[in-house]
């Protein structure tokens, strides 16, 4: 999707896109689309946590700013304004799933192998270092189903999608302090959900293993998973800005 976005330059201010995208251009629709969508859809699998239900809702995403174009405020950002509505289309799914489909099991739950949603370290990495990144991967998303969503939309914007403070503030449409406030509090949250879990991996090797004094592969992967996890929550607060 991103190369195909690069084959499709669009080389004029965002201005004149939302000018084109307004008149009913067909090209500037298609750009936008194309440039936006692997972002969305992964804003939209962080919150929700199904690859289908997220590709469902890009789509919705998409509908609803192609028939809501003509109302954008100049002033704001495309990427957030298409953030904006697929933070509140997120909310709206996940409302419908816990009304209709509490006892449902998604197939793709599964054999899901872990999107690009939370880009851990692992440029270059091994086969072990990739499976343990995935792994992280799970354990994250799986810590943030437990965060009340309000904070859990704003660590998703701040530490997941690498939004500035201002840009999360305009997305959720609250002040920056309120960001910030619900940052550190979605942080502590998220924190005391992945203590007991990474406390308890990787604490006993296998006893063959333990007996030639080495770990056992897995015990090394759990530990390699604790710590990439542990990477995402315990990082330093960034700076105010961008």
């Amino acid at each position: 999707m991103a190369e195909l976005a690069r084959a499709l330059p669009w080389e004029r201010s965002e201005r004149e896109l939302v000018t084109e995208l307004q008149s009913g251009s067909e090209q500037a629709f298609d750009w936008l689309v194309t440039h936006f969508h692997g972002l969305v859809y992964n804003l939209l699998y962080s919150a929700l946590g199904d690859p289908s239900d997220a590709a469902d809702a890009t789509q919705e995403v998409f509908l609803k700013a192609f028939r809501g174009i003509r109302g954008f405020r100049q002033g704001s950002s495309l990427k957030t304004w298409l953030y904006r509505i697929a933070i509140r289309e997120a909310m709206n799914q996940r409302r419908w799933f816990w009304r209709h489909r509490r006892g449902e099991t998604s197939i793709d739950a599964e054999s899901e192998t872990g999107g690009p949603v939370m880009e851990l370290p692992g440029a270059g990495a091994s086969p072990f270092e990739r499976l343990a990144a995935a792994e992280a991967q799970q354990v994250v998303r799986g810590a943030l189903e437990r965060v009340p969503e309000v904070f859990r939309t704003a660590v998703i914007l701040r530490d997941l999608e690498g939004l500035s403070y201002e840009e999360v503030a305009e997305v959720l449409e609250i002040s920056i302090g309120t960001v910030k406030s619900r940052i550190l509090r979605g942080r502590r949250l998220l924190r005391e959900v992945l203590e007991p879990l990474l406390n308890g991996r990787g604490s006993a090797p296998a006893p063959r293993e333990a007996a030639l004094g080495a770990p056992s592969s897995a015990v090394m992967r759990e530990e390699l998973v604790a710590a990439r996890a542990s990477e995402f929550v315990w990082r330093p607060v960034r700076g105010g800005g961008r």
